[in-house]
């Protein structure tokens, strides 16, 4: 293995970041997509998102410990099923036209209410460098929402409007640019 020059490295700044939610192929309750694909991106969008921070990026495989009869020096260990943290988006909004987007509040207001079939949706997660060329791009997969917190109104303390978005999901994936 090389020793690379880390001055050669292409600077990934984490703050220049965009989100899209766009309808799953599937659309409502049904099958996922095939896992090789970078997704269809064609679907109806829900909406862009400015926001300054995004978290929830991370797979967790449940490790399963199995002792065997007869050795005693240790357990055997197996890969399990994989945990989605659900994607968290914080201080920011959706937007459209200029205007806050109440798309997001309408989906999360017709999944409580029990309307039926659930609409899903893709998310797309890129990080920009310096200027607008995408160097890295995850996709969640069959979003829904499971909490958002609009923003505490408070008068005195001057800060700008929050909003915080989770989305509980069924896969994650960083695809090719």
């Amino acid at each position: 293995m090389s020793a690379t020059n880390s001055s050669q490295l292409p600077l990934l700044r984490t703050f220049r970041f965009e989100v899209r939610l766009i309808q799953s192929p599937a659309g409502v309750e049904g099958s996922r997509l095939d896992p090789t694909s970078t997704v269809g991106l064609s679907g109806a969008k829900l909406a862009d998102g400015a926001f300054q921070e995004c978290t929830g990026l991370d797979i967790e495989l449940d490790v399963q410990e199995l002792a065997e009869g007869g050795r005693n020096d240790g357990v055997i260990r197996r890969v399990g099923r994989a945990k989605y943290q659900p994607v968290v988006l914080k201080r920011g909004m959706f937007y459209s036209d200029g205007a806050v987007n109440r798309d997001l509040w309408t989906w999360l207001q017709e999944v409580a209410s029990g309307i039926r079939p659930v609409r899903r949706y893709d998310g797309v997660i890129a990080v920009m460098s310096t200027g607008d060329t995408v160097v890295a791009r995850w996709l969640f997969e069959r979003g829904l929402p499971a909490k958002i917190a609009g923003p505490q109104l408070n008068a005195k303390t001057g800060e700008i409007a929050i909003e915080e978005l989770h989305i509980a999901h069924e896969g994650l994936r960083l695809v090719d640019v």
